[in-house]
């Protein structure tokens, strides 16, 4: 079974490269993927924040 640092670790990773496949989609206007992908954002967001990691300065997307 994986520690909570683990998890932390794989969701922190998860997080930013969802955030640059984001941004990505949204700079080519693909705002069909952007949505898909937004729901994992949030769940990734709510995961790290229960974690009690400060995701200020990794949210590079804010909503």
């Amino acid at each position: 079974m994986p520690s909570m640092s683990d998890i932390i670790k794989d969701s922190v990773v998860e997080f930013s490269r969802l955030q640059d496949w984001m941004l990505s989609a949204k700079e080519h206007n693909d705002m069909n993927t952007y949505d898909m992908m937004h729901k994992r954002y949030i769940e990734l967001k709510v995961i790290l924040s229960a974690s009690g990691v400060n995701i200020t300065e990794l949210d590079k997307i804010k909503n």
